[in-house]
């Protein structure tokens, strides 16, 4: 499932990515920020049923308190999925131990030792100086002996470097000015290969989701109506400001379509029945 983008129940498109970053060690030096993290290393967690800024930083402990974000937090985890048998010798075997055992959607090299403790340690992935991604990893936690992750939590992706994203396969929109606008508030990708959706390439708004589908691919039922590669621009629609390369979006009020303005004309993406996900 590494390196596409599938739709989910969920408020966005999930990225996952494969192999570690090349060119740079997992673990670097770095350059300390001017205020590190100063709380406590050990926070007690909470899972919650729900997907919500709070529920994750509930759940990702001192990782979620120790992100310095420019919007909200973006994914959270407490500690969970390894065994007696996975931990590792030291911290830095800890964090590999993280990346091997759930795959995230996160860089896999530049981490800097934020905070050390006897048995906790911080790393830390930096844009600019402010934490992205932060995993804290433990030693000797209960029936689990040696080092392993405890919690980690991560910024939307769209607040990592633009080179890494573009080469991970994200689908980062801008707004009109260039900025770059959070996966939570807009998102799109190419559908699951597994099941056969490569050509087809859905859009994520909020909780609404459209589908590009020149090959009609998808189920019509899945379908509010049919995609429409040469449509016309209604005259209620209105420019979003939201841009994606040649991309620019534009939406009539009932929100039942995604009208794609491209450098040859102007796409109808319908609205999905449901979310996209093949068995």
């Amino acid at each position: 499932m590494r390196g596409r983008l599938t739709a989910v129940l969920g408020a966005a498109l999930v990225m996952v990515v494969v192999g570690c970053d090349s060119g740079q060690d997992m673990v670097v030096d770095g350059t300390a920020p001017s205020a590190p993290y100063d709380g406590p290393l050990n926070v007690p967690t909470k899972e919650l049923d729900e997907h919500t800024p709070q529920a994750l930083r509930l759940a990702s402990g001192a990782a979620g308190r120790a992100l310095e974000c420019a919007g909200e937090i973006y994914n959270g985890n407490g500690p969970d999925g390894w065994s007696r048998d996975d931990g590792g010798d030291g911290p830095e075997e800890g964090l590999k131990l993280y990346f091997d055992l759930f795959d995230p959607g996160d860089p896999r090299s530049g981490y800097r030792v934020e905070r050390r403790e006897t048995d906790r340690v911080l790393y830390s992935y930096d844009v600019d100086g402010r934490t992205k991604v932060a995993v804290v990893v433990a030693k000797d936690q209960q029936g689990r002996p040696g080092w392993g992750p405890e919690s980690s939590a991560s910024c939307d992706p769209s607040e990592l470097p633009a080179d890494w994203t573009d080469s991970h396969g994200y689908e980062i929109w801008n707004d009109r000015a260039g900025e770059r606008l959070p996966a939570t508030e807009v998102s799109s990708g190419p559908g699951d290969d597994h099941c056969g959706w490569r050509e087809v390439h859905v859009l994520n708004l909020g909780e609404r989701m459209y589908a590009r589908d020149p090959e009609g691919l998808l189920d019509p039922g899945m379908l509010t109506t049919a995609y429409d590669g040469s449509a016309g621009m209604p005259a209620g629609a209105h420019d979003t400001g939201y841009r994606y390369q040649d991309w620019q979006l534009w939406l009539t009020d009932d929100r039942r379509t995604a009208y794609v303005r491209t450098a040859d004309g102007v796409e109808a993406w319908p609205l999905l029945e449901e979310h996209l996900a093949c068995k």
